[in-house]
Protein backbone atom coordinates (compact mmCIF):
# COMPACT_ATOMS: atom_id res chain seq x y z
CA UNK A 1 0.00 0.00 0.00
CA UNK A 2 0.97 3.23 -0.80
CA UNK A 3 0.99 5.93 2.14
CA UNK A 4 -0.59 9.13 1.28
CA UNK A 5 0.82 11.92 3.47
CA UNK A 6 -2.47 14.32 4.37
CA UNK A 7 0.08 17.13 6.13
CA UNK A 8 1.54 18.85 3.10
CA UNK A 9 -1.83 18.61 1.56
CA UNK A 10 -2.73 22.27 0.28
CA UNK A 11 -6.09 23.50 2.12
CA UNK A 12 -9.11 23.85 -0.47
CA UNK A 13 -9.69 27.47 -1.41
CA UNK A 14 -12.55 29.21 -0.39
CA UNK A 15 -14.12 31.93 -2.35
CA UNK A 16 -15.41 34.65 -1.09
CA UNK A 17 -18.73 35.75 -1.87
CA UNK A 18 -18.39 39.42 -2.89
CA UNK A 19 -20.76 41.87 -0.83
CA UNK A 20 -23.98 42.81 -2.21
CA UNK A 21 -24.05 45.87 -4.77
CA UNK A 22 -26.70 48.21 -4.87
CA UNK A 23 -28.04 48.78 -8.18
CA UNK A 24 -28.35 52.92 -9.33
CA UNK A 25 -31.83 53.04 -8.80
CA UNK A 26 -31.80 52.00 -5.37
CA UNK A 27 -28.73 54.97 -4.82
CA UNK A 28 -31.00 57.44 -6.79
CA UNK A 29 -33.87 56.78 -4.13
CA UNK A 30 -31.66 56.57 -0.97
CA UNK A 31 -29.92 59.81 -2.05
CA UNK A 32 -33.10 61.30 -3.04
CA UNK A 33 -34.94 60.13 0.38
CA UNK A 34 -32.30 61.90 2.56
CA UNK A 35 -31.35 64.18 0.67
CA UNK A 36 -34.88 65.59 0.70
CA UNK A 37 -34.93 64.70 4.70
CA UNK A 38 -31.55 67.23 4.65
CA UNK A 39 -33.26 69.98 2.45
CA UNK A 40 -36.28 69.57 4.97
CA UNK A 41 -34.70 70.29 8.33
CA UNK A 42 -32.27 73.29 6.61
CA UNK A 43 -35.65 74.86 5.17
CA UNK A 44 -37.28 74.63 8.41
CA UNK A 45 -34.71 76.26 10.88
CA UNK A 46 -36.57 79.58 10.65
CA UNK A 47 -39.88 78.16 11.13
CA UNK A 48 -38.92 76.15 14.41
CA UNK A 49 -37.09 79.57 15.71
CA UNK A 50 -33.51 77.49 15.84
CA UNK A 51 -31.54 80.74 15.35
CA UNK A 52 -32.82 81.93 18.89
CA UNK A 53 -30.86 79.12 20.93
CA UNK A 54 -28.29 81.74 21.66
CA UNK A 55 -31.35 82.99 24.05
CA UNK A 56 -30.15 79.98 26.65
CA UNK A 57 -27.09 81.79 27.07
CA UNK A 58 -28.04 85.19 27.22
CA UNK A 59 -31.34 84.74 29.55
CA UNK A 60 -29.57 82.53 31.68
CA UNK A 61 -29.88 84.94 34.76
CA UNK A 62 -33.44 84.01 33.96
CA UNK A 63 -32.75 80.56 34.17
CA UNK A 64 -30.83 80.33 37.69
CA UNK A 65 -33.61 82.31 39.40
CA UNK A 66 -35.96 79.58 38.26
CA UNK A 67 -33.82 76.95 38.95
CA UNK A 68 -33.12 78.52 42.45
CA UNK A 69 -36.80 77.86 42.97
CA UNK A 70 -37.21 75.06 41.48
CA UNK A 71 -34.25 73.60 44.13
CA UNK A 72 -36.23 74.27 46.45
CA UNK A 73 -39.30 72.29 46.54
CA UNK A 74 -42.20 73.25 48.91
CA UNK A 75 -44.16 70.37 49.90
CA UNK A 76 -46.60 72.43 52.09
CA UNK A 77 -49.44 71.36 50.76
CA UNK A 78 -48.04 67.63 50.20
CA UNK A 79 -51.48 66.23 50.90
CA UNK A 80 -53.35 68.25 47.88
CA UNK A 81 -50.28 67.15 45.90
CA UNK A 82 -50.98 63.22 46.35
CA UNK A 83 -54.78 63.54 46.08
CA UNK A 84 -54.59 64.83 42.85
CA UNK A 85 -52.06 62.38 41.88
CA UNK A 86 -53.87 59.34 42.75
CA UNK A 87 -56.89 61.05 40.76
CA UNK A 88 -54.58 61.48 38.17
CA UNK A 89 -53.77 57.79 38.40
CA UNK A 90 -57.47 56.80 38.51
CA UNK A 91 -58.59 59.28 35.52
CA UNK A 92 -55.57 57.57 33.40
CA UNK A 93 -57.01 53.97 35.07
CA UNK A 94 -60.76 54.04 33.80
CA UNK A 95 -59.21 55.64 30.63
CA UNK A 96 -57.58 52.67 29.38
CA UNK A 97 -60.04 50.07 31.07
CA UNK A 98 -62.68 51.52 28.49
CA UNK A 99 -60.05 51.79 25.88
CA UNK A 100 -59.62 48.16 25.94
CA UNK A 101 -62.95 47.58 26.34
CA UNK A 102 -63.64 49.34 22.91
CA UNK A 103 -60.28 48.49 21.14
CA UNK A 104 -61.24 45.17 21.30
CA UNK A 105 -64.00 44.20 19.42
CA UNK A 106 -62.56 46.94 17.23
CA UNK A 107 -59.16 45.27 16.52
CA UNK A 108 -60.71 41.76 16.12
CA UNK A 109 -63.00 43.71 13.34
CA UNK A 110 -59.72 45.43 11.68
CA UNK A 111 -57.97 42.05 11.36
CA UNK A 112 -57.97 41.25 7.57
CA UNK A 113 -57.09 37.42 8.02
CA UNK A 114 -60.57 37.08 10.46
CA UNK A 115 -63.19 39.79 9.40
CA UNK A 116 -64.15 40.90 5.62
CA UNK A 117 -63.11 43.72 4.00
CA UNK A 118 -66.38 45.18 3.88
CA UNK A 119 -65.73 45.36 7.61
CA UNK A 120 -62.02 46.24 7.94
CA UNK A 121 -62.71 49.35 6.28
CA UNK A 122 -64.73 51.48 7.93
CA UNK A 123 -63.27 50.18 11.11
CA UNK A 124 -60.08 51.09 10.39
CA UNK A 125 -61.16 54.74 9.19
CA UNK A 126 -62.51 55.16 12.67
CA UNK A 127 -59.74 53.91 14.01
CA UNK A 128 -57.35 56.41 12.17
CA UNK A 129 -59.92 59.32 13.33
CA UNK A 130 -59.56 58.26 16.99
CA UNK A 131 -55.63 58.39 16.46
CA UNK A 132 -55.89 61.62 14.89
CA UNK A 133 -57.46 63.97 17.33
CA UNK A 134 -55.27 65.22 19.99
CA UNK A 135 -55.74 64.57 23.56
CA UNK A 136 -55.77 68.39 24.55
CA UNK A 137 -58.25 68.88 21.60
CA UNK A 138 -60.66 65.79 22.89
CA UNK A 139 -60.62 67.11 26.35
CA UNK A 140 -62.09 70.17 25.53
CA UNK A 141 -64.70 68.74 23.55
CA UNK A 142 -65.95 66.86 26.34
CA UNK A 143 -65.30 69.74 28.85
CA UNK A 144 -67.58 71.25 26.85
CA UNK A 145 -70.50 68.46 26.84
CA UNK A 146 -69.95 66.93 30.59
CA UNK A 147 -68.34 70.55 32.44
CA UNK A 148 -65.22 70.25 33.82
CA UNK A 149 -63.60 67.51 35.98
CA UNK A 150 -61.83 63.99 35.89
CA UNK A 151 -64.97 62.48 33.66
CA UNK A 152 -63.77 65.19 30.36
CA UNK A 153 -60.22 63.29 30.96
CA UNK A 154 -61.57 60.19 31.66
CA UNK A 155 -63.49 59.95 28.06
CA UNK A 156 -60.95 62.11 26.12
CA UNK A 157 -58.34 59.61 27.11
CA UNK A 158 -60.61 56.03 26.76
CA UNK A 159 -61.68 57.66 22.76
CA UNK A 160 -57.97 58.56 21.66
CA UNK A 161 -56.51 55.23 23.77
CA UNK A 162 -59.06 52.97 22.16
CA UNK A 163 -57.80 53.73 18.40
CA UNK A 164 -54.24 53.16 18.95
CA UNK A 165 -55.37 49.70 21.14
CA UNK A 166 -57.13 48.84 18.39
CA UNK A 167 -54.39 49.37 15.79
CA UNK A 168 -52.26 47.40 17.73
CA UNK A 169 -54.58 44.71 18.94
CA UNK A 170 -55.54 44.11 15.18
CA UNK A 171 -52.04 43.73 13.95
CA UNK A 172 -51.12 41.53 16.85
CA UNK A 173 -54.07 39.56 15.61
CA UNK A 174 -52.92 39.32 11.52
CA UNK A 175 -49.85 37.95 13.14
CA UNK A 176 -51.02 35.24 14.75
CA UNK A 177 -50.06 30.83 13.63
CA UNK A 178 -53.05 29.75 11.74
CA UNK A 179 -52.39 26.11 12.71
CA UNK A 180 -54.83 26.81 16.56
CA UNK A 181 -57.89 28.72 14.47
CA UNK A 182 -57.30 26.13 11.76
CA UNK A 183 -57.53 22.92 14.63
CA UNK A 184 -61.15 24.63 15.70
CA UNK A 185 -62.43 24.98 12.96
CA UNK A 186 -62.05 21.12 12.13
CA UNK A 187 -63.82 20.26 14.61
CA UNK A 188 -66.76 22.26 13.72
CA UNK A 189 -66.71 24.79 15.57
CA UNK A 190 -68.59 28.49 14.82
CA UNK A 191 -66.20 31.79 14.20
CA UNK A 192 -67.02 32.69 17.26
CA UNK A 193 -65.34 29.68 19.06
CA UNK A 194 -62.48 30.37 16.34
CA UNK A 195 -61.67 33.41 17.96
CA UNK A 196 -62.23 32.64 21.74
CA UNK A 197 -60.08 29.33 21.40
CA UNK A 198 -58.04 30.19 18.30
CA UNK A 199 -57.36 33.45 18.31
CA UNK A 200 -57.79 34.98 21.80
CA UNK A 201 -55.12 32.76 23.84
CA UNK A 202 -52.36 33.62 21.12
CA UNK A 203 -52.50 37.34 21.09
CA UNK A 204 -53.75 37.83 25.21
CA UNK A 205 -50.48 38.01 26.37
CA UNK A 206 -49.46 40.73 23.96
CA UNK A 207 -52.60 42.55 24.73
CA UNK A 208 -52.09 43.14 27.69
CA UNK A 209 -48.61 44.38 27.25
CA UNK A 210 -50.24 46.79 24.95
CA UNK A 211 -52.38 48.03 27.68
CA UNK A 212 -50.41 48.28 30.74
CA UNK A 213 -48.00 50.82 28.05
CA UNK A 214 -50.60 52.71 27.31
CA UNK A 215 -51.81 52.79 31.03
CA UNK A 216 -48.25 54.38 31.88
CA UNK A 217 -48.59 57.01 28.99
CA UNK A 218 -52.26 57.97 30.00
CA UNK A 219 -51.10 58.68 33.49
CA UNK A 220 -48.92 61.31 31.98
CA UNK A 221 -51.37 62.41 29.49
CA UNK A 222 -53.98 62.60 32.23
CA UNK A 223 -51.67 65.18 33.35
CA UNK A 224 -51.53 67.37 30.63
CA UNK A 225 -55.27 67.03 30.43
CA UNK A 226 -55.65 68.99 33.86
CA UNK A 227 -54.78 71.61 32.09
CA UNK A 228 -57.51 71.97 30.35
CA UNK A 229 -59.68 71.70 33.79
CA UNK A 230 -60.04 67.81 32.88
CA UNK A 231 -58.98 67.10 36.18
CA UNK A 232 -56.38 65.68 38.06
CA UNK A 233 -52.84 67.32 39.17
CA UNK A 234 -52.44 69.25 35.70
CA UNK A 235 -54.71 72.06 37.52
CA UNK A 236 -53.17 72.28 40.24
CA UNK A 237 -49.44 72.62 38.34
CA UNK A 238 -50.80 74.88 36.01
CA UNK A 239 -52.69 77.13 38.79
CA UNK A 240 -49.16 77.18 40.79
CA UNK A 241 -47.37 78.03 37.44
CA UNK A 242 -49.70 80.65 36.91
CA UNK A 243 -49.57 81.97 40.11
CA UNK A 244 -45.27 81.98 39.94
CA UNK A 245 -45.23 80.26 42.91
CA UNK A 246 -41.92 77.70 41.40
CA UNK A 247 -41.11 75.90 44.81
CA UNK A 248 -44.94 74.49 44.79
CA UNK A 249 -44.05 73.65 41.08
CA UNK A 250 -41.26 71.86 41.91
CA UNK A 251 -42.83 70.14 44.04
CA UNK A 252 -45.95 69.01 41.73
CA UNK A 253 -43.33 67.73 39.38
CA UNK A 254 -41.11 65.46 41.50
CA UNK A 255 -44.89 63.69 42.70
CA UNK A 256 -45.74 63.33 39.24
CA UNK A 257 -42.29 62.08 38.42
CA UNK A 258 -42.26 59.83 41.67
CA UNK A 259 -45.92 58.25 40.77
CA UNK A 260 -45.09 57.51 36.96
CA UNK A 261 -41.66 55.83 37.70
CA UNK A 262 -43.26 53.54 40.63
CA UNK A 263 -46.26 52.76 37.63
CA UNK A 264 -43.16 51.71 35.14
CA UNK A 265 -42.12 49.06 37.68
CA UNK A 266 -44.93 47.46 38.25
CA UNK A 267 -45.98 47.88 34.46
CA UNK A 268 -42.84 46.20 33.62
CA UNK A 269 -43.05 43.20 36.63
CA UNK A 270 -46.60 42.13 35.19
CA UNK A 271 -45.34 42.36 31.52
CA UNK A 272 -42.06 40.17 32.85
CA UNK A 273 -45.05 37.67 34.38
CA UNK A 274 -47.06 38.07 31.00
CA UNK A 275 -44.65 37.29 28.56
Amino acid sequence: MTDVSLTGAAPAAVAIPQAPAKSAGAWALDILIWGGLAILLLISIDAVDLGNLSRLITNSANIQNFSADLLRPNFADWRLFVGKMWETIQIALWGTFLAVFLGVPMGLAAARNIAPVWVVQPVRWIMNMLRSIPDLVMGLLFVVAVGLGPLAGVLAIALNTAGVLAKLFSEAVESIDKGPVEGVRATGASKLHEIVWGVIPQVAPLWTSFALYRFESNSRSATVLGLIGAGGIGQVLFDRMNGFAFRDVSAVVIVVIVAVTLIDFLSQAMRRRLL
